[in-house]
């Protein structure tokens, strides 16, 4: 069976009152196999989301998909009064036997979400506004998720976000060499290991445990076409337990340079303070209200950690021989690494000010 016909016969699994008519790939994640898969009823064309996930990175996809089905009900329970309630959370398709995802005869499991119409996510942000939009929902996703109700969510990737974890995966990384690539990459690695230090500062700070995104990526924001409001969060694979400011960062990390994660040009790479003032703004306006005042202490310095830890993880994928995340040239995930850590070098010129700015909003 081809390709296509996999899809197909998987998307037809689905509770989907229509007449299948095709699939194009959708998206631009680094991780699943995202589909756009079309349907045609009465004549007229419709549109909804199939996923297949990758089982390389995600070891128990029941685990995974009994999260999403937590989170995607409580996060529908939570904006049930709102007038445009099916754009504000994902929305899962139950297969044709009512479960929540498909496990196929070939051991893929898949998943298929409702298509949110007049909305769309962004590779990079293209003004402040949209900043402000992306980290407010960001945060009031959080917000909502702070009442989800027991038991605690599985850790879908246990210690993702585990810095010191991930550096000692980098050493071992450097010292195996598999592919032979350590040499190239000697710059990157040194500039690495000078900054050990800083890699065990929030797991050591006795934060409260959250309910978090763990990938907030800008484009894991979906804005409104027409009022630009940031509506409803997307890729739900690593939400579990986790640290507030992580989720932070990471925001910090995708939005405020103006160049894409995997720039050459290192000159594009930088820390946009308007930017960075436009994220503090958004996210504490939505999640302001249940930080602690440790967590909103570590605001800035999340920006410089997650950015850190991003760094090293594709600097080991790099090391490794690009196992984990997809790659679509050679040296790929190197030049990831090397603009992350030029935005890092420039976090941590501004990082005097973006704490100003933090203490001064909170």
């Amino acid at each position: 069976m081809s390709k296509a016909d996999r899809v197909g016969a998987a998307a037809r699994q689905f509770e989907i009152d229509g007449e299948f008519v095709g699939a194009q790939p959708f998206g631009s994640g680094h991780i699943n196999d995202t589909y756009r898969v079309a349907f045609q009823r009465d004549g007229k064309p419709f549109s909804h989301i199939l996923q297949k996930i990758n089982r390389n990175i995600f070891k128990n996809p029941d685990a995974l998909m009994e999260n999403i089905q937590r989170v995607t009900a409580h996060l529908g329970s939570q904006v049930m009064d709102e007038p445009d309630r099916n754009r504000r959370a994902l929305r899962l398709i139950p297969t044709r036997s009512g479960k929540a995802w498909l496990a196929d005869e070939d051991g893929d499991y898949w998943r298929a979400y409702y298509y949110i119409s007049g909305a769309r996510t962004y590779d990079a942000v293209e003004n402040t506004d949209q900043a402000f939009q992306a980290a407010r929902a960001f945060g009031r996703f959080q917000e909502l998720l702070a009442v989800l109700p027991a038991p605690r969510l599985h850790d879908t990737i246990p210690d993702f976000h585990n810095t010191p974890k991930r550096f000692v995966a980098l050493l071992a990384a450097v010292s195996a060499d598999t592919a032979g690539r350590a040499m190239l990459a000697k710059p990157e690695i040194e500039f690495a290991l000078q900054r050990e230090p800083i890699a065990s500062v929030l797991l050591n700070a006795n934060l409260p445990e959250r309910v978090t995104h763990n990938d907030t990526k800008f484009n894991n924001v979906m804005l409104d076409d027409i009022t630009g409001e940031g509506i409803c969060v997307v890729d739900l694979d690593t939400v579990m337990p986790g640290l507030a400011p992580y989720d932070f960062g990471d925001m910090v990390r995708t939005t405020t340079s103006p160049a894409e994660e995997d720039e050459r040009d290192l000159s594009k790479v930088t820390m946009q303070f308007p930017m960075f003032e436009a994220l503090v703004r958004g996210y504490l306006s939505s999640a302001g209200g249940f930080l602690t005042k440790d967590e909103r202490k570590l605001l800035a310095f999340s920006s410089k950690l997650i950015t850190f830890e991003i760094g090293i993880r594709f600097l080991t994928d790099h090391l490794c021989g690009d196992t984990y995340f997809k790659i679509h040239r050679e040296g790929h995930n190197l030049d990831r690494c090397r603009a992350q850590f030029k935005l890092l070098e420039s976090i941590e010129q501004q990082e005097e000010r973006m704490e100003r700015l933090v203490d001064s909003l909170s």
